[in-house]
Parts: C-alpha cells; sequence; structure tokens
C-alpha cells in the first residue's frame, strides 16, 4: 500500500496514480465513524509537477473533511 498510498497526516492521505506519464494524485480521507462499514472520499486531485505536494493542496483537503465531518454530525 505504500507504494500507492502517501499519509500526509493522521487524516489526509495522498493516492498515486500515474497516466500517460502524468502523475495524477487525488487527496481523501477514511470515514470510520462505525464499526460496520469504512468509506473512503475523495476531496480532490491535481496533477503533480514537483516531487513536493503543494501545502495548500493538502489544506484544501483538510477543510473538505472538516466541511464533510460537520455536516455529518449535525444530520445525527
Amino acid at each position: 500500500m505504500k507504494k500507492y498510498c502517501l499519509k500526509f497526516s493522521s487524516e489526509i492521505w495522498e493516492f498515486r496514480t500515474l497516466y500517460r506519464k502524468i502523475k495524477y494524485r487525488p487527496l481523501g480521507f477514511w470515514d470510520k465513524t462505525n464499526n460496520y462499514d469504512t468509506l473512503v472520499l475523495a476531496t480532490h486531485g491535481f496533477i503533480k509537477k514537483s516531487k513536493k505536494t503543494p501545502k495548500k493542496e493538502i489544506e484544501k483537503a483538510q477543510r473538505i473533511r472538516k466541511q464533510y465531518f460537520d455536516i455529518k454530525n449535525k444530520k445525527q
């Protein structure tokens, strides 16, 4: 799994894909709020042009994750 995923924090992961020599990088997180189901949610993606993932992309994924759980918790 380490070959295809990179963990940025306890919440955000980068999924590594290569298609026609272009590095696509969707970011996402896991929703493990109960013992029965686990959801993997992709927040957004970008084309990686350098070795380092831009900080703004990680921050965007963190904001989307927070919004997701805020909305989910309001419904419960």
